[in-house]
C-alpha cells in the first residue's frame, strides 16, 4: 500500500500550505497563517483540485485538534525534549491573568521553579531573552525552558488569575 506523501509550500505574505496526499489519495491541505490561525481544506475524491470543505480554526482550535490527534503522552506545547531531561514549551498568557501588565521579573519565576523564560511570542514579533523589566500583555506566548517540573510549576505561577 502506498505511503502519505506531505510536501509544503511558502505562501508570501500569508504563511505556509502544507498538502497531504493520503494513501487513498485523498488530498488535504493545513495554510499556517502568519497570524497563528489555521485553515484546513478538504479535498472532492473525484476531484483532488475542488475544495470541499474549508475550516478556519484559531490558535485554541488549533491546538485542541492537535490534542485530539496526538497520543496523551505528546503535548502540543512541548516543543523539544533533550537527553538532559530539559523541555521547552510554549504557555499563552490569558487577557484575565495575574501577570498581564506587569514586568517579567516580579513572577520570581527561576528562582521559585528553576524555569526561565528564554523568548516571548507577541503578535507577529518573537522577543528573545526578556530581561526582567520587560512588561508582559495578556495573549503574550512564552517559551519556558526547564525540567518538566520546573516548567510545570512555570505554567501553575502563569495561569494565576
Amino acid at each position: 500500500m502506498p505511503a502519505s506523501r506531505m510536501s509544503t509550500t511558502p505562501l508570501p505574505g500569508i504563511g505556509v500550505q502544507y498538502d497531504l496526499s493520503t494513501r487513498e489519495h485523498r488530498h488535504l491541505s493545513v495554510i499556517a497563517h502568519r497570524d497563528g490561525t489555521r485553515t484546513v481544506n478538504v479535498y472532492r475524491a473525484d476531484d483532488p483540485d475542488a475544495c470541499a470543505q474549508s475550516l478556519h480554526l484559531s490558535p485554541t482550535e488549533t491546538a485542541s485538534l492537535i490534542d485530539a490527534l496526538m497520543p496523551d503522552h505528546h503535548s502540543p506545547n512541548v516543543l523539544h525534549t533533550t537527553d538532559l531531561g530539559l523541555v521547552a514549551e510554549r504557555i499563552e498568557l490569558s487577557a484575565h491573568s495575574h501577570w498581564n501588565g506587569r514586568v517579567l521579573g516580579e513572577m520570581r519565576m527561576r528562582t521559585d521553579t528553576g524555569a526561565s523564560v528564554v523568548a516571548v511570542l507577541r503578535r507577529a514579533e518573537a522577543i528573545p531573552s526578556p530581561a526582567p523589566d520587560f512588561r508582559l500583555a495578556g495573549g503574550d506566548t512564552l517559551i519556558v525552558i526547564g525540567t518538566r517540573e520546573g516548567v510545570e510549576a512555570a505554567a501553575a505561577i502563569l495561569g494565576r488569575e
